[in-house]
């Protein structure tokens, strides 16, 4: 392993293995059943070598009668223990997989927003995905081929020394350039291609995803000929980079074939003399030459075990970095929730990316269970960064963020989300039911409590519309839904959330003017008493219900050289009379 793979590789090999818990027993056996199989067919010709050069001597047939019996089972035991084989090393990677994929989305649920975000959505459904697969068929396509080839092939060699020392030494030679020479040729052979076919896959899932995606603008801006001509080119480079791997392997192939065409010269030009000095019986002799033609079934799959491992390290270090080294702060539970209930409280904070410039900075505000703020601001102003920041997804940059009392970027994740809950503008819709959708929020939900928020969220009468109410499904991403559509149902997954606080990103995106009021006014109602609500949103209308207002904004003129920040604060009707420029944006709105 060392000679194919590189520290960084090993490193990251062994910490995602470690995520994937392999059943022990599990690999045991497969180990045992594969070795089974592989014995028998081993077995399997040296006993047909001796039976036909035995019955070349036309003896009684009873002679014949237990080699005959062992052939049989050797045939039947070969196909029997290979499909066991199967079946218990495709249930260990299999499981495997499926563990590996719910401790990697555990850590990614609990580590930094920024490293995801900062991936291309395609990148990130290929690192889920085909990564862990990769990672999974490496105990299957590799680890499981090379224990069984070590166990037979040593268990041959001592078998054919039984009968001569000189044809086993052979044996063993061949064996060892087919198991190891030709395995190591091809991993770094396979490095070099799996470099051009790793960019051109992540490149090929990256545009293909963002053609599903936007389709429709792509369409319209006409850039959809050149996104398909990209794609023609990712596609003639993955075909050039597995047409130079499938070269590879064939040399290999034949590297694996001369192998074991010598360890059956060898055994002849070493077993001719032995028999005719008696040291060998001549129907031996015919065990000595065909053995080895069984023996080399299984190095002959330790090429592609070795192309495996380099692929699945390469995967391994993919998710690994997804997976990130940096150490996140101890976690501490947050203390018990006050008889009011849990209290959000800001001082002095800066936000901002980890790594990038501060965005906003000297903002304060308290946000509690009955209480109602509103923060605008234009686009691209660090509204969102902020719902992030409070929601201990980012750390503050400066200042302080607590929930009740402790800070919630150290705070045990479950804690806060028990209190906590957010929405981003982008949240997903899954392939699933409406009710699933919701139900995302709270196992616990009843199908009409989902209805009831679906009425809340002003989707009563397009539910109505549903073919088949909430049990209708809904494509991946809210492809088979509009905007306003798509944002008001996650508006209603957020409010079936448990938590007590809620931070919810642009709710009223994608809709009519009067709709949007109507909902703003809905979340900002007292009909929520038990619910402290913060909403940030660049539209100023329908915002009278809000107990504050606050104006996100840069307070001087270079707005590019300063970090924005909280340039006024009051209730709606205030600001429209005292502030100029909120009123006019006002204006603007109503016209």
């Amino acid at each position: 392993m060392r000679f194919l793979l590189t520290a960084s590789e090993r490193r990251s090999l062994r910490r995602v293995l470690g995520l994937l818990d392999i059943d022990a027993r599990g690999v045991v056996l497969s180990v045992v059943l594969g070795s089974l199989g592989l014995g028998s067919a081993v077995a399997l010709s040296a006993t047909s070598a001796w039976l036909i050069a035995r019955a070349s001597q036309q003896p009684p047939v009873l002679y014949l009668t237990v080699a005959a019996v062992a052939v049989r089972m050797f045939g039947i035991l070969r196909a029997l223990m290979r499909y066991l084989q199967r079946l218990a090393s495709h249930k260990v990677a299999l499981t495997g997989m499926d563990a590996l994929r719910q401790n990697l989305y555990g850590i990614l649920s609990t580590s930094r927003v920024d490293r995801v975000v900062a991936l291309r959505r395609g990148d990130l459904l290929a690192r889920t995905g085909a990564d862990v697969d990769e990672v999974g068929n490496l105990v299957v396509k590799s680890l499981l081929p090379a224990a069984v080839t070590l166990l037979v092939g040593v268990a041959t060699v001592g078998g054919i020394a039984m009968l001569s020392p000189a044809a086993a030494l052979i044996l063993a030679i061949c064996l060892l350039v087919s198991g190891v020479v030709t395995p190591l040729l091809t991993g770094k052979a396979t490095r070099t291609v799996e470099a051009d076919s790793r960019s051109a896959r992540t490149g090929l899932s990256e545009t293909t995803v963002s053609l599903m995606d936007g389709a429709a603008e792509l369409q319209t801006s006409g850039r959809i000929d050149g996104i398909h001509t990209h794609l023609g080119r990712i596609e003639d480079s993955l075909t050039d980079a597995t047409a130079r791997a499938a070269r590879i392997s064939g040399l290999a192939a034949g590297v694996d074939r001369a192998a074991m065409g010598l360890a059956v010269v060898g055994a002849l030009l070493v077993g001719i003399p032995e028999t005719t000095a008696g040291l060998v019986a001549a129907v031996a002799l015919a065990v000595l030459v065909l053995t080895p033609l069984a023996s080399f079934e299984g190095t002959s799959e330790l090429s592609a075990a070795a192309s495996q491992l380099v692929r699945s390290a390469a995967a391994a270090e993919r998710i690994d970095h997804l997976l990130g080294t940096d150490r996140l702060p101890e976690e501490h539970h947050l203390p018990t929730v006050p008889p009011t209930g849990p209290r959000l409280v800001v001082r002095n904070l800066a936000i901002g990316w980890p790594g990038g410039p501060i965005i906003a900075r000297g903002i304060d505000l308290d946000l509690e269970v009955g209480s109602h703020l509103a923060v605008v601001g234009p686009s691209g102003i660090g509204k969102s960064t902020l719902l992030y920041t409070l929601a201990g997804m980012l750390p503050p940059v400066e200042g302080t963020v607590t929930l009740d009392g402790a800070d919630v970027w150290a705070a045990d994740r479950g804690d806060v989300a028990s209190r906590v809950t957010v929405t981003a503008e982008d949240a997903h819709i899954f392939a699933t039911t409406v009710y699933e959708n919701i139900r995302v929020a709270d196992a616990d939900l009843t199908r009409p409590a989902a209805a009831d928020l679906l009425d809340r969220a002003g989707l009563s009468e397009w539910l109505g519309e549903l073919p088949a109410g909430l049990d209708t499904m809904i494509g991946s991403g809210g492809t088979t839904v509009s905007g306003g559509e798509r944002r008001r149902l996650l508006l209603a997954r957020a409010l079936a959330s448990p938590a007590p606080l809620l931070l919810l990103d642009e709710p009223a995106e994608h809709l009519d003017p009067d709709t949007a009021d109507a909902l703003m006014a809905t979340l900002l109602g007292p009909e929520d008493s038990a619910r402290g609500v913060l909403v940030v949103t660049h539209r100023l209308s329908g915002l009278a219900g809000a107990d504050a207002v606050l104006v996100l904004d840069h307070a001087d003129s270079a707005a590019d050289l300063f970090p924005a920040t909280i340039v006024e604060r009051g209730t709606h009707s205030d600001l429209s009379s005292h502030r100029t420029s909120y009123r006019w944006a006002l204006e603007q709105e109503a016209r």
